[in-house]
């Protein structure tokens, strides 16, 4: 077979193919200190790396300071849920901002007692569609397993008093939800209901919750749940001007990013005192030269009074090798023992 010659799925089931599921990162059983130690004499990425888990520890040391985590692409999927669990139990973060599929289609969706599976990108993808397989890269998604959570979202939705709410609201039902089924699945949704830590999902309709509530509201066009993002907008700004100084940790850029960034601008037009984010870094594989957002640089948004460039890191690498070596350095650490859980989702209460 040539290199350019696609490999046929003609003999294989579905059940071949979904049978080996992806395993979460466990940050507490590794021994991360040294390598992240001995990147800071060395160049490029490896102390750009170094630079941000250092950036992170004086975040977590920074009393004052509330972190929001950020994330877009495919990340739980790709096997970092465990990671932002113990994140969330152990008070590393105070709030979430993220693409909508992370927390419904991959955490939601596990955490109904669901997986993901080894795959490859020379799959037959014509063949995966015809199993109802989705595929992300190497990764594997079974398509009736996804319309469930499609289906949970839109019970859910059912549940609910019809008026508009923001995705916090709704993602700590979700939580609620979880909570109810004590599967004990390990969860961001249902661990940051447990904590009271807020995620936001500004883009909510953008992932199964778009699917479920698009039918719900199909079923219940006179009175329906829907979704405001303004007041996602309004609930994170509320958060930036309740915080004396704040740190984003990044992971790819997008919607997260910008939101993210974005509340220090909302919050001076409120006309509230609402410093520069004292602390940023940023894990992306996008080139800034294109004017895009997802690559402009931390300093670049320092232009735009968002991030002050005292304390801010851009590493350029794939998040699933970056966010580990970063993580697993801080929890060995330990400044986050000193941490209190903030419990901010008690602010919109």
């Amino acid at each position: 077979m040539s290199t350019l010659e696609i490999p046929t799925l003609s003999k294989e089931t579905k059940m071949d193919l979904l049978h080996k599921p992806i395993k979460h990162i466990d940050i507490k059983n590794l021994n991360i200190s040294p390598l992240v130690e001995g990147m800071k004499d060395t160049a490029f990425q490896a102390r750009n790396l170094a630079r941000a888990a250092d950036i992170y520890q004086q975040m977590l040391s920074d009393q004052s300071c509330n972190i929001i985590l950020c994330l877009a692409g495919s990340l739980i999927s790709a096997g970092m849920k465990n990671i932002i669990v113990d994140l969330i139990n152990n008070n590393m973060i105070d709030a979430i901002v993220s693409t909508g599929a992370n927390i419904v289609d991959q955490d939601f969706f596990e955490a109904l007692g669901f997986k993901h599976y080894h795959g490859s990108p020379f799959l037959d993808d014509q063949r995966l569609q015809s199993l109802s397989i989705d595929r992300i890269y190497d990764t594997l998604i079974n398509e009736d397993e996804l319309r469930i959570c499609d289906n949970t979202i839109f019970e859910i939705a059912n549940s609910l008093e019809p008026k508009p709410y923001s995705s916090r609201e709704f993602i700590h039902t979700m939580g609620a939800y979880l909570e109810k089924q004590a599967k004990e699945i390990p969860s961001v949704v249902l661990s940051a209901y447990r904590k009271k830590l807020p995620i936001f999902v500004p883009a909510f309709s953008d992932c199964s919750a778009g699917f479920g509530l698009l039918l719900h509201q199909v079923k219940n066009p006179k009175q329906h749940v829907s979704i405001d993002s303004v007041k996602d907008f309004r609930e994170l700004t509320e958060l930036k001007i309740n915080s004396q100084d704040t740190g984003l940790f990044m992971l790819g850029g997008g919607v997260p990013k910008n939101f993210a960034q974005d509340i220090v601008v909302a919050a001076e037009l409120l006309g509230k005192n609402a410093p520069l984010h004292k602390y940023a870094i940023q894990i992306t594989v996008a080139d800034e030269r294109d004017g895009a957002l997802s690559g402009s640089t931390l300093r670049e948004a320092c232009s735009w009074g968002k991030v002050s460039t005292s304390y801010e890191q851009m590493v350029f690498a794939e998040a699933t090798l970056a966010f580990p070596l970063i993580t697993a350095y801080a929890y060995e650490k330990g400044a986050w023992k000193h941490r209190k859980p903030r419990e901010f989702h008690r602010l919109f209460s």
